[in-house]
């Protein structure tokens, strides 16, 4: 258990999805022998979140860390908050996930192993053995089509560019200039990922099976499409639009 990973997890109004994830997050670390940590990064939910959370950090010590932010400042922004606590505590590898029990942390260790190869693994809906349960067909076709924009006009061998299941080497972190990444919601994925190949970091892609939240809100709107949409040409033409 020499290696370490942190796994950050950004909250708004999770407060009935964070209290089954975490255990079993820890669960399935213990099981393989994964020395972990959880980054908890929440924006000030109204449904006491944060509070639910600061319970989990007592029943389970030395495990949980908590960023309470005062007001909701968005997906990007709090995973960039939890890559720099997770560095200055030098994780070796550093897991983004989605909160709502949409991930399974039953693919940890799976995109871990991957890591042992490779810089950056995302945990793909859209390679072979990978699927996504209970959406819409309209969602589909949206993110579908939305990657297949972003692959087209940027020109990425990447077939799941909205990932939020993401495993990371520290080095990539680390090397990368995180301070140029200003978007938030699905494009912040986006963004990460094309300066992560731009970089020449070895990429893979690992099947995984996207279960839509039973409770709570998506934060998916239509600003969020239009945001990722013009992001897209911002870095394909390397400006800031």
């Amino acid at each position: 258990m020499s290696e370490i990973i942190s796994i950050i997890l950004p909250t708004y109004n999770e407060r009935k999805n964070i209290g089954q994830l975490v255990p079993q997050i820890l669960d399935v670390c213990r099981d393989n022998q994964i020395a972990s940590s959880l980054i908890i990064v929440d924006d000030n939910s109204p449904d006491g979140t944060a509070a639910i959370v600061s319970q989990l950090a007592q029943k389970f010590p030395g495990q949980i860390s908590l960023i309470k932010r005062s007001q909701k400042m968005g997906l990007g922004s709090a995973y960039l908050a939890g890559f720099k606590k997770a560095l200055r505590e030098q994780a070796h590898y550093i897991f983004e996930m989605d909160a709502d029990l949409s991930h399974s942390p039953t693919d940890i260790p799976r995109l871990l192993a991957a890591a042992h190869s490779h810089d950056l693994v995302l945990g793909s809906r859209y390679v072979p053995g990978g699927k996504v349960n209970n959406w819409s067909a309209l969602r589909k076709i949206i993110s579908r089509g939305g990657t297949l924009y972003a692959k087209t006009i940027l020109g990425l061998p990447i077939n799941d560019l909205t990932s939020g299941f993401k495993c990371f080497s520290a080095n990539v972190l680390k090397q990368l200039d995180l301070s140029k990444i200003k978007s938030d919601g699905y494009s912040f994925q986006v963004e990460l990922t094309y300066h992560a190949y731009q970089a020449g970091f070895k990429i893979k892609e690992v099947p995984i099976t996207f279960e839509d939240r039973q409770v709570g809100q998506s934060k998916f709107s239509k600003q969020i499409f239009w945001e990722a949409a013009l992001m897209i040409w911002r870095l394909r033409l390397g400006t800031r639009l």
